[in-house]
């Protein structure tokens, strides 16, 4: 009699296995070697109706609107975990100098004193246009970020300094993309997070 319990645990054992399996291949997604190159995802060159000098609100349609978040999506997940991993420089060109130098000045300061980053981009729940504005040849788009991480900083001896490895925490940032229209280069920069 006993036998059969044990069979029945190791069936519910294995179903529960794989419905977490499942659900977290849902949630990160199947490497399948076709994944998206962000440098092509990214720059978005949308259409703004012309707007007389200082800052104003500019024309920025559904089908645009879906377009940029679909590459500030991208660049939002890549920026997040480059920064993580302590290296922002194949990703230089998403970020305005200022953006640059100060993450750059955060992974020195860290590296310095000797903390490790962990961090897992869970996914992301929403991403949001909360504001779109031309000033003079200036696009500004903010967008309102919802995501889940797990993070956590350790020292030398891999003692927790912040955040927890084991928890899901949810983020909400909003970031401000900018692009010069002058510019031969499409592509939208970072220019100010937790706007």
């Amino acid at each position: 009699m006993s036998y059969s319990f044990e069979y029945i645990d190791i069936i519910l054992l294995a179903m529960i296995a794989g419905f977490i399996f499942l659900r977290l291949r849902g949630i990160l997604g199947k490497k399948t070697g076709y994944e998206e190159d962000i440098s092509a995802s990214f720059p978005h060159d949308f259409t703004a109706n012309p707007i007389k000098q200082d800052s104003k609100k500019y024309t920025f349609n559904d089908e645009e609107k879906k377009e940029f978040l679909k590459g500030a999506n991208i660049a939002y997940e890549t920026i997040i975990t480059s920064f993580a991993k302590g290296d922002v420089t194949k990703i230089q060109y998403l970020l305005d100098k200022s953006v640059y130098e100060q993450f750059n000045q955060a992974i020195t300061d860290r590296k310095s004193k000797g903390y490790i980053s962990e961090t897992t981009f869970i996914g992301l729940n929403s991403s949001e246009v909360k504001e779109h504005k031309q000033n003079n040849n200036i696009l500004e788009v903010t967008v309102d970020f919802v995501s889940e991480i797990i993070s956590s900083i350790k020292d030398k001896e891999k003692k927790i300094i912040s955040g927890n490895p084991d928890k899901i925490k949810k983020v909400y940032d909003t970031w401000k993309f900018s692009r010069d229209t002058t510019s031969k280069n499409p592509n939208w920069l970072l220019v100010e997070t937790n706007v």
